[in-house]
């Protein structure tokens, strides 16, 4: 297993890390329903399932017993 020789300082490690910084994440507007969501994913709309512009699936409605 790895083990470093010396301690690295919290000031070295840290300047390190600063370039491993998160961009904030895009979104795009559904040309069918004209709502705003992440890119690459689906999103429900009114009870049905949106990718791409089309309709995946829609949502069942189960019968309460």
């Amino acid at each position: 297993m790895a083990h470093p020789k010396r301690k690295i300082s919290k000031s070295r490690r840290d300047k390190r890390r600063t370039h491993h910084q998160a961009t904030p994440k895009t979104i795009a507007i559904c040309p069918t329903t004209g709502e705003p969501h992440l890119y690459h994913r689906a999103h429900w709309s009114e009870d049905k399932l949106y990718y791409k512009g089309k309709v995946v699936m829609e949502k069942e409605d189960k019968p309460k017993i």
